[in-house]
């Protein structure tokens, strides 16, 4: 038999992130960390240990006037040789270091030694965020137990290199559809080549201007571009289809209803698809906690709340009426790299933040070894 793996919460959080990550746990295969996260937050009394599927959630029953949760996903990229871990000139190395077991291990680390903390706490572990949304385990804890997730605010522990990173841009993706008539290629003048009907739809968006839109104080980057485009059956036959795949980034203040008119206004002429789409999520940082949080990061690391321009989970619990911002360790320019890699003073500080504004207490007046 294989020994189960175990991981000490009461490490120092680099060794903890070493630990976390040096336990593979591509989408679809988290179950092995997510038995050794369970089986380490059980040995803690304080915290209440509940699972669905992969999803570990832990959390306290204090009796506290507000409830907070602290989220962040088990799984990774596939590894590409980047595992083990290693330290070098205080950077650590390896997959997963960034997207996000360094978030991961800043909230293991302060759910074990935070007994008492100023507000109930929530600490979610969820599964198969890097893959289709209908898979997502946080997705599934709202549909299957949505009082695990109920709170006055979330922070969930994505990459943003120390900094708060208010809501998020929301996405859409539509297909383009051309229709032409197929033909001999020697006889191309008797059909109409549906890849070349592309060439306006790719003007559009070439000449298009995306908007920059503030949103609550926070600046969001529009864009909407063609990322895939497929058409033809054979090297000697005029294409009768042609199918272009537009995604669309949008600010939060618009709906997926908006988003979706705006896309075919663009593209008004032709046939637009709706295939996909998922909301924003405004930055929710005019709440009391929200505000509290911002000083106690601005404090560590100097980080000033930014907007987050990718889509991210904040999302799920802004649909849930949840105020949510993004906060953790790691450069999310380098999240799926190869040479994924995060410097050790972002996770110390970043601990050293969440750590001080769940407790009340300075910073520098953490414990040693917690901060």
């Amino acid at each position: 038999m294989v020994a189960a793996d175990t991981l000490d919460l009461t490490a120092d959080v680099v060794t903890l992130t070493r630990e976390l990550c040096d336990i593979p746990s591509v989408s679809g295969d988290e179950t092995r960390l997510a038995d050794a996260v369970e089986a380490a937050l059980r040995a803690h009394p304080h915290l209440e240990v509940l699972r669905d599927g992969d999803a570990v959630v832990a959390r306290t029953r204090l009796g506290r006037a507000r409830r907070v949760v602290v989220a962040g996903h088990l799984d990774t990229v596939p590894v590409t040789g980047n595992l083990p871990t290693r330290l070098e000139d205080d950077v650590l190395h390896g997959r997963g270091t960034v997207d996000m077991k360094a978030g991961v291990a800043v909230q293991l680390s302060l759910a074990a030694a935070l007994d008492a903390p100023v507000h109930d706490v929530t600490w979610v572990f969820y599964d198969h965020e890097e893959v289709d949304a209908s898979l997502n385990g946080l997705g599934r804890v709202a549909r299957n137990h949505p009082d695990w997730l109920t709170a006055d605010f979330a922070v969930l522990c994505e990459p943003t290199a120390g900094g708060i990173e208010g809501g998020c841009n929301g996405t859409l993706r539509a297909e383009v559809r051309l229709q032409g008539v197929a033909a001999h290629s020697a006889r191309a003048w008797t059909g109409v080549n549906a890849v070349h009907a592309a060439g306006e739809v790719l003007r559009r968006l070439a000449a298009y201007a995306p908007a920059t839109v503030e949103v609550e104080g926070l600046t969001f980057r529009e864009g909407l571009n063609a990322v895939l485009i497929s058409g033809g059956r054979a090297t000697n036959v005029i294409p009768d289809e042609c199918v272009v795949t537009v995604n669309y980034r949008f600010a939060p203040s618009r709906t997926v209803e908006e988003a979706s008119a705006h896309v075919r206004e663009v593209l008004a002429g032709y046939d637009v698809v709706v295939v996909d789409a998922a909301p924003g999520a405004r930055p929710g940082l005019d709440d009391p906690l929200a505000q509290d949080f911002a000083a106690a990061v601005l404090a560590v690391t100097g980080g000033r709340p930014a907007a987050k321009q990718g889509w991210t989970d904040v999302a799920r619990f802004s649909s849930l009426g949840v105020p949510a911002v993004n906060f953790g360790p790691g450069d999310p320019l380098l999240a799926h790299t190869q040479d994924e890699h995060c410097p050790v003073g972002q996770v110390v500080a970043s601990r050293a933040a969440l750590g001080a504004w769940l407790t009340g207490a300075r910073p520098e007046d953490l414990p040693l070894g917690l901060s």
